[in-house]
């Protein structure tokens, strides 16, 4: 079953060649930026650029939107789609129902629950993945792609999956944002950030181990209030981190100390 691919970000970067490599041949690569769709099929064995959103003419079956949330709607409004069509999204936060103007009643949703960076390889067999169709044929496909990428699919309604999502981006964006502030802290006091490495290590394997409340230690943790004011005092020249640390370290205190 051959696929088209719109858009070459992080996410197309790493699904096209893995589904490229399976029965799900991908055979076009759509982007707003066409230097950026050739680099990708450079990664294809047969795949070639489109330039534009007309497919109608394609020999693909499943057309996957690999694109940042904003645009779904207008590519949706925009795309020509062959007959018997499947059209699906691979977004966290947006409904199943974002497709619903598609020229298709082939609509679904193909979201796999990574973080993805162009440089770092991931190895779609640890990934877990989500689909939602509200037509079985369509659930069918989204459900025997995933088990050619290596894993079954679980389903999911378009709530549950925003849940997800949500819950996602504190235990990953949110996370990699404080490791980057730690990160600036030590620059800023000429340390080394690989001191912290072992430390971040301990705390991740930590709380996957015994759970993240029973792996929660720290000042606010204990409720030793002396040790936070005197952070806050060294953070007072930057007052945007100090209030992160503030905010946090208050939602400690009152989860543990209400």
């Amino acid at each position: 079953m051959q696929v088209s691919i719109i858009g070459s970000g992080n996410l197309a970067w790493h699904l096209a060649p893995a589904l490229d490599n399976t029965d799900f041949a991908v055979r076009e690569v759509y982007s707003r930026n066409p230097a950026h769709a050739a680099a990708l099929v450079e990664k294809l064995y047969e795949g070639e650029v489109k330039a534009s959103l007309d497919f109608s003419t394609s020999a693909s079956r499943i057309f996957i939107l690999a694109v940042t949330d904003d645009v779904i709607e207008d590519i949706v409004q925009e795309i020509i789609l062959p007959t018997d069509a499947i059209l699906v999204h691979t977004s966290g936060s947006r409904p199943l129902n974002v497709l619903g103007y598609a020229a298709t009643p082939n609509i679904g949703v193909f979201y796999p629950l990574q973080t993805f960076s162009k440089s770092k390889k991931v190895d779609f067999k640890e990934i877990p993945l989500f689909i939602e169709s509200d037509n079985k044929e369509t659930e069918k496909v989204l459900l025997k792609m995933a088990r050619a990428l290596g894993r079954d699919a679980v389903k999911i309604t378009s709530h549950d999956r925003k849940a997800l999502h949500v819950a996602a981006v504190f235990a990953s964006n949110f996370t990699n944002h404080m490791l980057l502030l730690a990160q600036e802290i030590m620059k800023d006091n000429s340390l080394s950030f690989d001191w912290l490495k072992p430390l971040i290590a301990e705390t991740i394997n930590k709380s996957l181990s015994i759970g993240p409340e029973n792996a929660q230690t720290g000042p606010a943790k204990r409720g030793d209030f002396e040790i936070l004011d005197n952070h806050m005092l060294f953070l007072q020249s930057d007052p945007s981190v100090a209030e992160v640390y503030k905010l946090v370290s208050q939602h400690i205190v009152d989860r543990y100390h209400s």
